[in-house]
């Protein structure tokens, strides 16, 4: 007897794509939110106890949920878009311009094409410079920022642009308007962006791309996905998404300022971080970053609308209870906003990867505690190193020739260059002292903040905080002055205290923790923003002793106050030199020393050069990274202290962009993004460059028939960003990759080949 087994067809099983629409994430965000809408009824229920709360909320929600739609294809690739929040801007100003009937004066269909193109534009340059290019995302997306920002200071001059009455007769407005449901328009165009993002990334052919690309991109070019196209694809998508939310703005509002967008991509990096996906890359959701899009409003809501209460006044001896509101001063929300942020990011290495909700689970079944997640993919982080060919054709080199194959030689002839240029377009006032004077204390702030970044990105970190930590640093100082009624001493302990606290939570997280610096310094830039103008009440102070005001004059003034009168020569270079020029020397020889002849400075080259490998060499770099954010944070911190002597006062808005600066110096001093390089005197030459820059454009120029031109300021950070686009991308490309031999190289090689067609063709 036998048996026959016949095996059947195996069954058929459908292969699903990895994502979900929908998780228990998602379903334990709207719990909390409900908790939460409940915390807003008690605290305010005039406001939250109507459904005027709920439809501002919803309101408010759908702008930035588009852009949260677009950005999680972005973040799920593990990439990073800064200019969301500037690409509104510029789309919502670029608009007005077009529709205006004081500018242009087009229809709102027309106007409309064009700014969906304009956001695309963006984005393709965004694809293009971090795939193509490879500039890396952080720096690609803060320069078209900075850039975004810029050329929307330059296109209002500041000023609002209305057209109130104009809009009545275009039915595009009603897409700002509340309908007839009793519910504003845009959310209708929230709900369809959303279900077709989610559809997309969640059940397409596209998705499933974007999650392989952020999952290992190594890996899914292996599997024949064009992971540049997908790349590009989704700055394109985040771009589309923030022109969308930049043209609901406007529907709204039917006008503009120049403050459109500033802070958005805070909110929608938290809400999509919020909403479960990974910095890292390879997760996320798109309902889940809608829904932390609403998450982050309805706290911004909470924090914003206050308690009710009553005040009791005095008037003329009577006692009158009045109602008022108690809020939360100036820059609390920032600060808290930032705080959610670097919250949400730790979600990942603590929360999910190391599996609390499980083990939570199982201490309370008492059950075996279950193992953490593996966070995938650290095998294959390829080394930093990127040699540059000029400086191998520099061995051996002596004098100008060995100058030249510096990477520091090209920002040192600049400099060079842009002060003639300046001596010859104006050799009257270029060359005086008293202008001498003043470029060296418009140096002096930025090239103490690039001293910091030199070690910073030399360990291959980056640091966003370093203006927000100036400004920060002056506010004690300030605060500690004015309302304490604190000694100058004792204020500039206490400032210096709170950069040091900053870098060393900047450390903290990027060290210890494992999150990227440059989002640990994404969040110190709201956080330490916010608690400056949190801690002046959004107020400016003034009138500080005199003897904390030293700090920023000249050494004549310093001179004269211990009684001493300088003459002659010296009279005039006292008059030249001020205090903080010698405080930036004396600083800049020491971190020179450091960097260049000590252990210290070559554990950093190393440490940015290939951390696994200095690792193994026995290098402490947690302790290296740590210690440099620090440094950063110290020189900020100097350089608020030294800006509050220098004007006399503090303005919360000190230090704003300075960041750009700082880093555009780094990077032209011949310091490199991917790290491993850098020098403090290249670092200086680049500050000096940008600073240069910035009075040659600000520099009366006098034309041959009598008349003057002065180039705009708003348009100087838009030169600043293409100065450090260039400077990235060269040493991308030129310092690091070569290009121009390899282009020689492959010349030559074709011309041999055809010689040796031409010779055989000869012979035979």
């Amino acid at each position: 007897m036998s048996l026959e087994m016949t095996a059947g067809p195996p069954p058929s099983r459908r292969v699903k794509l990895p994502p979900q629409l929908l998780g228990s994430w998602e379903a334990g965000m709207l719990v909390f939110m409900a908790f939460l809408y409940l915390a807003g009824v008690l605290i305010n229920p005039a406001f939250f106890g109507t459904t005027d709360a709920i439809s501002a909320v919803l309101r408010d929600t759908a702008r930035f949920g588009v852009m949260a739609v677009g950005m999680t294809f972005v973040i799920v690739n593990r990439d990073l878009d800064l200019s969301v929040g500037s690409t509104l801007g510029l789309v919502a100003v670029s608009f007005s311009i077009l529709f205006a009937p004081t500018h242009l004066n087009l229809d709102a269909g027309t106007a409309m094409l064009i700014c969906i193109g304009l956001g695309l534009l963006v984005g393709l340059i965004n694809g293009l410079l971090v795939a193509i290019l490879r500039v890396p995302p952080f720096i690609a997306t803060l320069t078209m920022l900075f850039i975004g920002r810029g050329v929307v200071l330059g296109l209002t001059g500041g000023k609002t642009i209305s057209y109130e009455i104009k809009a009545r007769d275009y039915g595009f407005f009603a897409f700002g308007e509340t309908n007839a449901l009793g519910f504003n328009n845009q959310i209708l165009i929230f709900l369809v962006f959303a279900i077709a993002g989610a559809v997309l990334l969640a059940k397409t052919r596209i998705g499933y791309e974007t999650y392989a690309t952020g999952g290992n991109d190594q890996a899914a070019q292996y599997a024949g996905i064009n992971t540049r196209w997908v790349r590009i694809r989704a700055f394109l998508l985040s771009s589309l998404c923030a022109a969308v939310a930049g043209l609901m703005n406007v529907a709204q509002d039917k006008g503009v300022t120049s403050q459109y967008g500033q802070g958005a991509e805070l909110i929608v990096i938290a809400a999509v971080i919020v909403g479960g996906a990974s910095i890292a890359g390879g997760r996320g959701r798109v309902l889940g970053a809608c829904l932390g899009a609403a998450l982050v409003v309805l706290i911004d809501k909470v924090l914003r609308e206050g308690v009710p209460t009553t005040r009791v006044i005095d008037v003329g001896g009577v006692k009158m209870e009045v109602a008022a509101m108690a809020q939360l001063p100036p820059g609390a929300v920032p600060a808290f906003l930032g705080l959610l942020l670097l919250g949400a990011v730790l979600l990942e290495p603590v929360v999910v990867r190391g599996n609390v909700l499980g083990r939570l689970k199982a201490w309370l079944l008492r059950q075996e505690a279950p193992a953490s997640h593996d966070s995938g993919g650290i095998a294959i982080v390829g080394v930093k190193t990127m040699g540059a060919a000029s400086d191998a054709r520099g061995v051996g080199l002596r004098g100008f020739r060995a100058f030249l194959h510096r990477r520091d030689a090209a920002a040192i002839i600049l400099m060079v260059v842009l002060w003639a240029a300046g001596f010859w377009l104006r050799p009257d006032f270029w060359g005086s002292l008293d202008n001498s004077f003043n470029l060296l204390l418009a140096f002096t702030e930025i090239g103490l903040l690039s001293l910091g970044l030199t070690y910073v990105i030399a360990n291959g970190d980056i640091d966003l905080s370093v203006g927000s930590v100036l400004a920060l640093s002056g506010a004690v100082a300030a605060f500690t002055m004015k309302e304490l009624g604190g000694d100058p001493a004792t204020a500039v302990v206490l400032a210096l205290a709170a950069g040091v606290a900053c870098g060393l939570f900047n450390g903290w997280l990027t060290a210890k923790i494992g999150m990227p610096a440059f989002v640990a310094t994404l969040g110190m830039f709201y956080i330490a923003r916010g608690l400056a103008a949190w801690l002046v009440s959004g107020r400016q102070l003034s009138a500080f002793p005199e003897t904390y005001n030293l700090l920023g004059r000249n050494l004549s003034v310093v001179l004269e106050s211990f009684g001493i009168h300088a003459t002659g020569t010296f009279a005039a270079v006292a008059r030249a030199v001020s205090v903080q020029t010698l405080f930036l020397a004396v600083v800049a020889g020491i971190a020179a020393v450091v960097l260049g002849a000590t252990s210290f400075g070559q554990k950093v080259y190393a440490t940015g050069g290939n951390e696994r490998a200095a690792s193994y060499a026995g290098i402490n770099t947690q302790r290296v990274r740590l210690l440099s954010l620090v440094f950063s944070s110290l020189c900020a911190a100097a350089a608020g202290v030294i800006y509050v002597a220098y004007y006399r006062s503090f303005n919360p808005a000190a230090g704003q962009l300075r960041e750009l600066d700082a880093i555009a110096s780094v990077i032209i001093g011949g310091g490199s993004i991917f790290g491993g390089y850098g020098t403090i005197i290249g670092s200086l030459a680049g500050a000096a460059v940008i600073t240069l820059i910035r009075a040659l454009l600000s520099l009366q120029i006098f034309m041959s028939d009598g008349s003057s031109f002065v180039m705009p300021q708003h348009w100087m950070n838009v030169f600043i960003g293409l100065i450090l686009l260039a400077a990235v991308i060269g040493d991308i490309w030129l310092r690091q990759n070569n290009i121009v031999s390899e282009w020689k190289r492959r010349r030559q090689a074709r011309a041999q080949a055809r010689h040796d067609t031409r010779a055989t063709g000869v012979a035979a």
